[in-house]
């Protein structure tokens, strides 16, 4: 029994921002507002792009399935990290840690899965426009999708069963947010080289390989753009992916510095503030560079606007 308890804790300790007790409702009140925004920009650019029958087609199917998964990822995390910042226990069960490991897991992998689907479409749209209903049709995207997420949940199957079959010995300060893959090896005292290994492994096919099909996608793209004769055709061809590629730098930028990269070279303190990037801000920005950036969107929502002035006159 006794042995049992030393590999399986009751709880965790989520230390997280402990070392700033002075601005614990500060904290609060930003995160609070960032989660509310984040819930309710993608809550709305689902809708729009639902109500809209512009808007069916694959490239906003494809961002319904991205702002889901960004409602869903955050709130893996933001409330939890919101209630520990105003009570005096931080701590979460030992089953809890494992579903919050296995929810977060899936849905980064299935976002960066995603994310290359959605350049493969733009490639399509861009350099093959003429065959782009024939090649794009319902069947493909959907299968796209669908693949993201089955990626996603498999990649997570394999991290949070590998995480969890470690022994704790017992410390069980977490010093992070939240349950994630580094601070949970940090924290084992069993040999972590498998785990290092895979998370290396299956982070070339999940991190970097879709990297690399979305930069050779953006090359071709690039390329086609450049041949357009017309500076206003070049700039319509460049704003329909404008809004994906920033989205790209802001989300790989931060999680493959986070998971493609030895154990030994994590810095406790250096990336807590990298995670709060990818796992607050990140999924808050995208709503609104789709808003901001895209002209389908703006005038989907103008005609929501009218409707909704119109039902209540």
């Amino acid at each position: 029994m006794e042995e049992e308890n030393q590999t399986a804790p009751f709880e965790f300790i989520i230390l997280g921002f402990s070392n700033l007790n002075e601005l614990q409702f500060l904290l609060f009140t930003i995160f609070l507002v960032t989660y509310i925004y984040t819930l309710g920009g993608n809550i709305f650019l689902i809708l729009v792009t639902m109500v809209d029958a512009r808007l069916h087609t694959p490239m906003y199917f494809f961002l319904e399935n991205l702002a889901f998964i960004d409602i869903c990822y955050t709130t893996t995390n933001v409330p939890q990290m919101m209630v520990h910042l105003l009570s005096e226990k931080k701590s979460i069960s030992y089953g809890g840690c494992i579903a919050q490991l296995f929810a977060f897991i899936f849905f980064v992998g299935s976002e960066s899965l995603l994310l290359a689907a959605m350049a493969y479409d733009r490639y399509v749209a861009i350099c093959k426009p003429l065959r782009y209903s024939i090649i794009m049709n319902k069947t493909i995207y959907s299968q796209l999708a669908a693949s993201s997420w089955a990626g996603g949940f498999l990649n997570s199957v394999v991290h949070t069963m590998l995480t969890f079959h470690l022994p704790f010995c017992g410390n069980n300060q977490i010093n992070y947010f939240f349950c994630d893959i580094p601070p949970l090896l940090i924290l084992s005292c069993g040999d972590t080289s498998v785990n290092e290994l895979v998370l290396l492994s299956i982070g070339v096919f999940v991190g970097w390989t879709p990297l690399l099909c979305i930069i050779l996608s953006y090359l071709y793209i690039v390329s086609t753009i450049l041949r357009i004769s017309s500076s206003e055709g070049r700039q319509k061809a460049f704003s329909t992916c404008a809004s994906h590629l920033v989205i790209v730098l802001l989300y790989y930028g931060s999680s493959i510095f986070t998971y493609v990269r030895p154990i030994s070279a994590y810095s406790i303190e250096k990336d807590r503030l990298i995670s709060v990037l990818y796992s607050v801000v990140t999924p808050m920005l995208n709503p609104i560079i789709y808003f901001l950036r895209n002209k389908d969107i703006k005038e989907a929502m103008k005609v929501m606007w009218r409707k909704w002035q119109a039902s209540i006159s």
